[in-house]
């Protein structure tokens, strides 16, 4: 039995420094040239977005903590002081790349395509004059410059705000300091005239004629710079009157909070720079030199150029297949959408199926429905023109009971939901703003209708808003069903949102705070014990953030007794994988894609009768602790095999993985000789198959292009059956899915090679236009995740029973029964003597596989794969038996 503590700082990676290696994925799109030009501008501007962010709450965050004295450590043993001067260091050399590659490489690369960011003096003659006489026209009204000097203040810079900082002389020889905020309300791009696709910045426009701004000046220097500051403004909720006070006063606050960060010109004079340093009182450390632009957001309207030679082919999100004939014209063909969801549970799974032609549909049938007696909703995030608020107010004015949550606290989508509140009880609509102390992350929405055979309840239980915009961006997952039991669990969590207290018993969902993290607990606990006694023991978990310290120490826990991990996590991740003795069966992957990467899903193998969940919960503190979330089972057969056939392409992704090594860095994976596997542009071809192929289930998997042993190659002399369902269900045995369905730590359907995605189709492969998330890539070289022979990880996974694999002499697993790893004995590639392997010889081989080392053909005459050889061994035995001695 190893010795490591699972609880010990040194296992424990930062999350500041993980979330901004994430960050460094997403920037590592922007710089490969595999994808389209717009496309790499895309995820630059994306890294621009989301390290705005990252500034505005994290950085905020530690700089609150160091000014409140606080001196408490992390789970990883770091001060706030020292996250913050590490967060400092790793993040300038980020910037430093965005810039270089874009002055250096792109902007030239799309100049010369005929997208071009030209200065004004760059330009002919004539374009230059009418570029001014639009300046004088459409810009100069717009800008007004403040002077910083004895007569006047230092002016207020708002967060985010670009700015431009001139020094001039006058005739006394005496300088002065001017800001000239840039107007936001302008646009930034300006097009060069004629029939081009150049454009000028605006603030080079502004630079270029600032003798019209500021004439009979000696102007010195013009140097662009912006401000950073703290989001983290809060209030305490226990004691505020009002909760729509509390948040409008947070905003407002928010304007003047401290500057966590100030970018600068790289050529910004010491005198510009020290006055900016000075009176916005700023650390040295927390200045940034950039050279080129200092804002890259902005280039996302470049990205929407009809120039399809330079960026990834289009994806338009299809109706799902089951959901077709509820809009027919024919009304012999017509069906409801209620008779459609009570006939079975339909997983819908965008942008790959639309928002629209789904969960749109679901609550504008809910609105319009003569039977529909109330609609529920939680709303966390939704779209500035949001269908979905339509259909509420449609459903109160039509009569239904409407009651609605609006989280008021949803970070930088408070003013939004602040209108939408506004907006719903004008309508007479019950809204409730969130609860003290937690926030409602869920999502979900119930419909109560009265149906021929009494009051039916109709639920939606999804991973991702209500939001028509991500949703063809952000990759997520909903279950519509008519489970009563699931319905009457969200009818406890809607009496919650507008009553006392929450109920803390639930039939089927797992509800944070109140049951989640005990069952999540359960479960992988659960896992550890079925390794321990020799049944097969598998996860996979694909979640945006692993945060949670206690989940994190359960997961070595589980590692230690053998059971095999993977886990598929988009950014934020604690977890060290790959450590001998602790983490050796744990694998963490990640990828970043065209797509946000935002489903949660959760397998469980559990000795044969597996488990899938899908919700709204990471593995973070926040989300089990501090959070009202919502994760549903699911348990329909063909939806099963649609959540395993995305996870098993997740990981054997080799365009858009990276995997983490045990230091926390990541290596991004390589096809090398073998086919490209995108993820995302498997889906979609298998989304499209299954329109083409119309009604039935939301995927079909092209055999041509995903052999149906997809993780594996098949055994060497075609071995016993496999498994030939697809991702539908279609054609399959009809049962075997769920023993180990879960693309599981024995990929059950193993084989063929993976014939890639899609050819070398994926010119759209990088795209990014919404993967503000990134989400790279993992190696699969496993990351060491196993030792594979024995090392101390595996050696007591003999969980009591006895290792057959040789005598007693291995048993060092300082417990009276021998290790059933093998101890060490025997090597990894199976040199030495070993009685399991040697009396079921026929039984087992080693595929060709760059995933799993070891595949044991099964009694029923499946096929199960491992990364391990305690694994198979472990297979092995309860398959056939342990060898007598």
């Amino acid at each position: 039995m190893s010795d490591r503590d699972p609880a010990a700082s040194k296992y424990y990676l930062n999350r500041e420094l993980s979330e901004l290696a994430f960050q460094e994925r997403v920037l590592r799109e922007g710089l490969d040239e595999r994808n389209p030009p717009l496309e790499r501008l895309r995820f630059l501007a994306f890294f621009t977005k989301n390290t705005d962010e990252f500034f505005m709450k994290r950085v905020g965050g530690l700089k609150q903590q160091m000014d409140a004295g606080v001196s408490e450590t992390s789970p990883d043993g770091r001060t706030p002081e020292e996250q913050w001067r590490e967060v400092l260091e790793a993040a300038r050399p980020l910037f430093r790349e965005q810039s270089d590659y874009w002055e250096e490489v792109l902007k030239p690369e799309l100049a010369e395509a005929g997208v071009g960011i030209r200065r004004p003096e760059e330009l002919a003659a004539d374009d230059r004059a009418e570029l001014r006489s639009y300046f004088e026209e459409s810009i100069l009204p717009t800008l007004t410059p403040l002077a910083f000097d004895p007569a006047h203040p230092f002016p207020f810079i708002s967060n985010l705000s670009l700015s431009l900082a001139v020094l001039s002389v006058d005739d006394s020889g005496e300088s002065t300091f001017t800001r000239i905020k840039i107007p936001p309300n302008r646009p930034r791009l300006i097009a060069v005239p004629g029939e081009t696709n150049d454009h000028v910045l605006i603030e080079d426009l502004i630079e270029a004629n600032i003798d019209l701004l500021l004439p009979d000046l000696d102007i010195r220097d013009v140097s662009k710079f912006k401000v950073t500051r703290n989001a983290e403004v809060r209030r305490n909720e226990e004691v505020a009157e009002d909760l729509i006070d509390m948040v409008e006063d947070v905003l407002e606050q928010r304007r003047f909070a401290t500057v966590v960060r100030l970018e600068v010109d790289a050529d910004m004079p010491d005198e510009a720079r020290s006055i900016l340093r000075d009176q916005l009182d700023v650390d040295d450390r927390e200045v940034f030199q950039r050279t080129g632009p200092i804002d890259f957001e902005d280039f996302f309207h470049l990205t929407e150029l009809d120039r399809p030679d330079l960026k990834r082919s289009a994806w338009t999100p299809q109706r799902h297949p089951r959901l077709e004939q509820t809009v027919s014209d024919d009304a012999d063909v017509r069906t409801d959408i209620f008779d459609e969801i009570r006939s079975g549970d339909l997983l819908a799974h965008h942008p790959y199926h639309s928002f629209e032609g789904t969960v749109q549909q679901f609550l504008d049938a809910a609105a319009n429905d003569p039977d529909v007696l109330a609609v529920k909703a939680a709303i966390y995030r939704t779209a500035s023109d949001s269908k979905v608020i339509q259909s509420l107010i449609d459903a109160a004015e039509n009569g239904k009971q409407v009651a609605v949550m609006v989280e008021l606290k949803a970070r930088f989508d408070e003013k939004n939901n602040l209108e939408w509140v506004r907006q719903l009880e004008e309508e007479g609509i019950h809204v409730a703003y969130g609860t003290v102390g937690l926030k409602t992350h869920t999502k979900t929405a119930l419909v109560v209708r009265q149906d021929d055979d009494g009051v039916r309840l109709y639920s939606h239980v999804g991973t991702g808003n209500y939001h028509s915009g991500t949703a063809k961006g952000y990759s997520d997952l909903g279950l519509l069903t008519a489970n009563r039991d699931i319905g009457l669990d969200l009818t406890k969590v809607f009496n919650f949102f507008t009553g006392p207290t929450l109920d803390d018993r639930f039939r089927k969902l797992l509800i944070a705070p109140v049951t989640m993290r005990e069952r999540f607990t359960e479960m992988v606990r659960r896992e550890a014990d079925h390794a321990r006694a020799g049944r097969p023991a598998r996860m996979v978990v694909k979640v945006n953030g692993l945060e949670d310290p206690s989940m994190v120490a359960e997961l070595y826990r589980a590692s230690m007794a053998g059971v095999e991990i993977d886990l598929v996590v988009r950014d934020i991740c604690r977890l060290r994988p790959g450590i001998e003795g602790l983490s050796d069966n744990i694998t963490v992957h990640s990828i970043v894609g065209r797509f946000l990467e935002h489903a949660r899903i959760f397998y469980f193998e559990n000795a044969g009768d597996p488990e899938w969940y899908i919700g709204s919960a990471d593995w973070m503190t926040r989300n089990l602790d501090y959070r009202v979330e919502a994760v549903t089972p699911v348990e329909a057969t063909d939806l099963r095999r649609q959540l395993r056939f995305i996870l098993e392409v997740s990981l054997t992704d080799n365009r858009r993985r990276w995997v983490m090594q045990s230091d926390g860095s990541y290596e991004q994976v390589s096809p090398g000789d073998e086919p490209m596997r995108d993820t995302q542009r498997i889906l979609m071809d298998a989304t499209k198959a299954a329109v083409d192929r119309g009604y039935g289930t939301g995927m079909v998997v092209d055999r041509e292009i995903i052999p149906e042993d997809l993780l594996v190659e098949s055994a060497p002399d075609g071995g016993a059956g496999t498994d030939s369902t697809d991702a539908d269900g279609n054609d399959g045995d009809g049962g075997g899915e769920e023993s180990d369905d879960g693309g599981g730590e024995e990929s059950d359907d193993g084989g063929g090679e993976e014939s890639d995605d899609g050819g070398g189709e994926e010119s759209d492969d990088g795209g990014g236009e919404e993967s503000d998330d990134g989400g790279g890539e993992e190696s699969d070289d496993g990351g060491g995740e196993e030792s594979d022979d024995g090392g101390g990880e595996e050696s007591d996974d003999g969980g009591g029973e006895e290792s057959d694999d040789g005598g007693g002499e291995e048993s060092d697993d300082g417990g009276g029964e021998e290790s059933d790893d093998g101890g060490g004995e025997e090597s990894d590639d199976g040199d030495q003597t070993d009685s399991v392997f040697d009396a079921h010889a026929d039984r087992w081989y080693r595929p060709d596989s760059e995933t799993y080392d070891w595949a044991v053909r099964t009694a029923d005459g499946d096929r199960r794969y491992f990364k391990t050889r305690s694994g198979a061994r472990k297979r092995l035995v309860s398959e056939y038996g342990a060898v007598q001695k």
